[in-house]
């Protein structure tokens, strides 16, 4: 599918699973922190929407004020951070890039980067919406013995 091109019709139909929606107070500053930090690639940028995609995964970006009717907008917090206690794994992000690149554009590294148990390094960044995105990569074989004598 053309994300470029697709109109809103045939979009819709074609979503399967699971999705994920964000809604965001700026669709463009947030499209290009994913696309910056993240390495996802932002499709149809507007001022109410976006389409995001990140190693053929989808989702989807929409403007606080296109949920005028939606009973949703009613319980998002008039201050920041609203995205509380949600977490977003990008799983094919280096954490050490990610994090560097997130100081640069000011974002609040919550953790630095840091080699896990659980056989990720990782680290947690807050955007400007309070969501918190989680770059990680595997461990290297050496990076799991020297986590785990450690």
């Amino acid at each position: 599918m053309d994300y470029e091109t697709v109109n809103a019709e045939d979009f819709g139909a074609s979503l399967r699973g699971i999705g994920l929606n964000l809604l965001v107070r700026d669709v463009p500053a947030q499209v290009a922190f994913l696309e910056q930090v993240g390495g996802m690639q932002g499709h149809q940028v507007t001022q109410d929407f976006a389409i995001m995609t990140y190693h053929g995964q989808v989702m989807q970006l929409h403007a606080d004020q296109t949920y005028a009717k939606h009973p949703l907008l009613g319980l998002l917090p008039e201050n920041p951070p609203r995205g509380a206690g949600a977490q977003f794994h990008l799983y094919q992000t280096d954490p050490d890039t990610a994090a560097d690149t997130a100081r640069r554009l000011g974002a609040h590294v919550l953790q630095e980067p840091a080699d896990k148990p659980h056989g990720l390094r990782e680290t947690f960044i807050l955007d400007d919406n309070g969501y918190a995105w989680v770059a990680s990569r595997p461990l290297t074989h050496g990076e799991v013995d020297a986590v785990n004598a450690g």
